[in-house]
């Protein structure tokens, strides 16, 4: 088992949707995959937060085995943002952003993680990301997240910073914007060309494909009987899935795949609960029975001849 190092933001939510308001709960693309991955790898964590975040939100990552050492404290506010779903949950409107902290925030790698072969760059800034790179020695696999407000505003500094990423992990919107293309097979091949050998778009509810080495896996979001809370869950996915493989110590396509599972499987715990709560509480038993259920959502037996 290897370990990886995540990269991203810590922040404070506020979330409004059908159940109501639910105020300053934690939040940050750092903060879902690492927690997401604790169940799988050893977890080191980059970001920064500020004199109001709580002594017990880093108490309880500590509690699983997140390694805290690169969370800075600096004086301020931390990182709060505030959105309003649909009551179907389908889309979100953003509120509010208060970078706070986070307005002034480069990464500093701590010497000890800055040999970790796996290192997740979480859907931070092109410049910020370029910056934990020129600070990570050797990795065997860098998986980048980004947003099509970094499509639309940094471009060129994207596609710099794409030039020196293994995998890229995308929703199907933004890819599509990225690549100027339509047909997924067709967006993948685009985005290949631009630095990523390895592409999952995300789909939502509707799962997510792996394109690598010429091959395309698809796997289906779990179909849950009721969704609460769907902040996170493309963090809390590419968290599982990259500490699926930091796990496995292993990069071949056959562990992607089964990386994917295990990255949707996180991704369904996460929108179970509001915020993190839900994250926090599993155990391996829990997870080993929901990848066997996505293992038999596609099981099927072709008839004899």
């Amino acid at each position: 088992m290897s370990k990886m190092l995540v990269v991203g933001s810590v922040a404070f939510d506020t979330i409004h949707n059908a159940l109501g308001t639910h105020s300053r709960v934690l939040g940050g693309s750092a903060t879902y995959a690492a927690l997401s991955a604790s169940y799988l790898t050893d977890v080191q964590l980059v970001g920064v937060v500020g004199r109001d975040y709580p002594d017990a939100a880093v108490e309880m990552m500590r509690s699983r085995g997140i390694d805290t050492a690169g969370l800075e404290i600096a004086d301020g506010e931390t990182f709060h943002w505030e959105g309003r779903y649909t009551d179907d949950l389908t889309s979100r409107t953003s509120l509010r952003t208060d970078l706070n902290v986070f307005a002034d925030f480069h990464p500093k790698i701590p010497e000890a993680f800055r040999h970790t072969p796996y290192v997740m760059l979480g859907n931070i800034h092109p410049a910020l990301q370029l910056e934990v790179l020129e600070q990570i020695d050797r990795p065997k696999l860098v998986v980048a997240d980004t947003m099509n407000f970094w499509i639309e505003g940094e471009l060129e500094l994207l596609r710099k910073m794409l030039t020196r990423v293994d995998l890229l992990v995308i929703n199907e919107e933004e890819a599509r914007q990225l690549s100027g293309k339509h047909h997924l097979r067709q967006v993948a091949d685009t985005l290949h060309t631009i630095g990523p050998k390895i592409l999952i778009i995300k789909q939502g509810e509707y799962g997510a494909f792996l394109f690598v080495n010429g091959e395309t896996f698809s796997a289906p979001a779990f179909p849950l009987p009721e969704v609460i809370d769907p902040t996170g869950a493309g963090d809390s996915f590419a968290g599982g899935l990259l500490g699926y493989v930091a796990s496995r110590d292993d990069t071949s396509p056959e562990t992607l795949r089964t990386a994917v599972v295990h990255g949707s499987a996180l991704a369904s715990f996460c929108v179970e609960g509001v915020s993190v709560n839900r994250l926090q509480n599993l155990n391996d038993e829990s997870i080993a029975e929901r990848v066997e259920a996505f293992r038999h959502l596609v099981r099927f037996t072709p008839p004899q001849a």
